[in-house]
C-alpha cells in the first residue's frame, strides 16, 4: 500500500510539471518561475513507476471511437464517470454518467465499483488521462478512458443529457 501512494504522490507531481501548480492558483506564476521543481526519486519509487508502467495493458485507453462508446452507453453494464467540474457536466453530459470531478476522485471511490465496466471521460482527454491512472494505481482493473471525450461525443452528433 505503500508503494501504491508513493506511485500516487509520483504521478500527481509528474502531472504537476506538465500542469504546474500556478495554473492552479496555488502558486502566483512569477513565484512559480523562479523556483524550479527538481524531483528526485528514491530507487524503490523508480522501480515502482517502472513496475507500473510495464503492468498497463496496452488497451487501457483503447476507447477511441464514438461508437464504441455508444454501444456501451446501451450498455446496462457500464457505468460512464465524467470528470469534469459540474458547471461542465451541468452543460451536457453523456447521457446515465455520473459527475465525480477530477480532484473528489479519492473522496469518491465508494462510487466507482470495481465489478463492472467504468468508462472514465472530460472535455479533451487530458483528466481522463489522470483518472485512469490515478485509479489504476489505486487497484482498479475495470476502468477504460474515453481518450476524445465528450468533444469528440458532440462533434458526432450525439445527444447530451442535461
Amino acid at each position: 500500500m505503500k508503494l501504491k501512494k508513493a506511485l500516487l504522490v509520483i504521478s500527481i507531481c509528474c502531472w504537476g510539471l506538465l500542469f504546474p501548480v500556478w495554473n492552479w492558483g496555488i502558486i502566483p506564476p512569477a513565484e512559480a518561475a523562479k523556483t524550479p521543481v527538481i524531483i528526485t526519486p528514491s530507487e524503490e519509487v523508480s522501480q515502482g513507476v517502472d513496475q507500473f508502467i510495464h503492468k498497463l495493458p496496452r488497451d487501457y485507453y483503447n476507447i477511441n471511437k464514438v461508437a464504441q462508446v455508444k454501444k456501451l452507453s446501451q450498455s446496462d453494464r457500464a457505468l460512464f464517470i465524467d470528470v469534469r467540474e459540474p458547471s461542465e457536466y451541468r452543460q451536457g453530459h453523456i447521457q446515465g454518467a455520473i459527475n465525480i470531478p477530477l480532484r473528489t476522485l479519492t473522496e469518491r471511490l465508494d462510487d466507482i465499483p470495481h465489478d463492472r465496466q467504468v468508462v472514465i471521460y472530460c472535455s479533451s482527454g487530458y483528466r481522463t488521462g489522470i483518472a485512469v491512472a490515478s485509479l489504476q494505481l489505486l487497484g482498479y482493473n475495470n476502468i477504460k478512458g474515453f481518450a476524445p471525450s465528450i468533444n469528440a461525443w458532440k462533434e458526432a452528433g450525439e445527444p447530451l443529457e442535461k
